[in-house]
């Protein structure tokens, strides 16, 4: 059955519109709603109420919830900003943010432009709630009303939006920072248009690094440019806060150079999986193990996937290209985190690239006499290791940017743990 036939059933038993049905419905789904749990929002939002017409009703901020169906609240707009989606097959600009009172703060969509600004309080009239990411958002359509109140709102938040990168969450929309821009590149995708060209990189303050992504090439953002970004939302990626720059933000260079913090939050092992990834931070532990596909390995020459036995599991049979990598297992007490080592560090540790690696695998024909010496290198000793982690259902992995040995020395240690006890 159609999207268009369920609208037509669902408009049917409730006695409306189907167009308005057809529209609600549209939208539930566009977000990634389930079918039977958008056609039940929208049963309590054309059946609840007096007279059966979802009358809607009163709310402070805290206490709306997914079971309104709509909702009428005052508030105080913390952030604005706007944002082009493919939306059914061709574009559609919305207009997002945070409203607050003095009891809470909610996220909302409008699919309108009610001109809404930071620090201005509305009564908005008729805004429909749906769920986005586990919690309740206001959506404002065609039948929603927007009032601006003379009077403002007390309310325990900062509005504006600005904030310093490591205050960036997955979800916040129309936000500002002030960074550096660490690396920068542009890259060729296969976006919804065809072959897209953007920009990604690494933004600094002195809090945080993060990635970003700018979908509309800003040419003010070039390698060690200090700028102020305006308009910006903030998506997850490898469980990590990564900026999205887009058509509708401001980049502005900035008359004095941002400060960068030189160093990375240090964590328990543990500490960091439980965050559940962060895109630059450090962690101190023994290696007590060097993986399988360590060493000396052949890449996919198309995906760069590892090859095994002269087969890429996403292209076959292929003719592998030469690489080093180390995939060593970290371990600090608290937990276990699989740090990978790219060619440049490996070589490091290893004492020589690529062809001094075939040649020492030729020499003992084994390719595994390559992995062997660097677990002797590297096992049993103390590491530190800065990079970024991402946690899935397949554990935790640092992607290291640096890796480092400690002054510690085991066997002092030991002892010092030795005399600890008998004391």
């Amino acid at each position: 059955m159609s999207l268009e036939d369920h609208a037509e059933d669902l408009a049917s038993s409730l006695g409306v519109d189907k167009t308005e049905v057809k529209r609600d419905l549209e939208n539930l789904v566009s977000y990634s709603v389930p079918l039977e749990e958008a056609k039940d929002s929208l049963r309590r939002k054309y059946s609840e109420g007096s007279d059966g017409g979802g009358t809607p009703t009163s709310r402070d901020v805290a206490d709306v919830t997914t079971e309104d169906s709509s909702v009428n609240a005052t508030v105080t707009v913390l952030t604005a900003g706007t944002r082009s989606i493919r939306y059914q097959g061709s574009d559609h600009v919305i207009h997002e943010g945070e409203l607050a009172d003095g009891t809470g703060k909610i996220s909302y969509t409008a699919w309108e432009d009610f001109d809404l600004e930071p620090g201005e309080t509305v009564t908005i009239g008729n805004a429909g709630v749906r769920e986005w990411e586990g919690e309740p958002e206001l959506n404002l359509g065609e039948n929603t009303s927007v009032a601006r109140e003379d009077d403002s709102l007390d309310v325990p938040y900062d509005v504006g939006g600005e904030a310093s990168l490591v205050e960036l969450e997955p979800g916040d929309r129309g936000v500002t920072v002030e960074a550096r821009v660490m690396e920068v590149e542009k890259k060729i995708i296969d976006g919804r248009d065809g072959e897209t060209e953007i920009l990604s990189g690494v933004l600094a303050d002195e809090t945080a690094r993060l990635p970003f992504t700018d979908w509309d090439p800003h040419p003010e953002l070039t390698e060690s440019a200090s700028v102020g970004l305006g308009d910006l939302y903030v998506r997850e990626f490898r469980g990590a806060p990564s900026v999205n720059v887009s058509e509708f933000s401001t980049v502005e260079p900035l008359d004095r150079e941002v400060a960068v913090g030189e160093g990375a939050p240090r964590l328990a092992v543990r500490e960091a999986i439980e965050s559940g990834g962060l895109f630059d931070v450090e962690l101190v532990g023994n290696v007590i193990a060097v993986r399988d596909g360590s060493g000396l390995i052949q890449r996919c020459p198309r995906c760069g996937r590892l090859v095994r036995n002269g087969q890429c599991r996403s292209h076959g049979a292929v003719e592998g290209e030469d690489d080093l990598r180390v995939k060593a297992v970290l371990d600090d007490g608290t937990g276990t985190v699989t740090a990978i080592l790219d060619d440049e560090i490996t070589a490091e540790i290893y004492g020589g690239g690529v062809e001094a690696a075939k040649e020492h695998a030729r020499d003992e024909m084994d390719q595994e006499a390559v992995a062997d010496a660097i677990r002797e290198t590297l096992v049993g000793r103390e590491f530190v290791v800065r990079g970024s982690l991402s946690v899935d259902e397949y554990g935790a992995n640092l992607n290291a940017r640096s890796f480092a040995g400690t002054s510690d020395d085991p066997a002092a240690r030991a002892s010092d743990l030795l005399a600890e006890v008998r004391t």
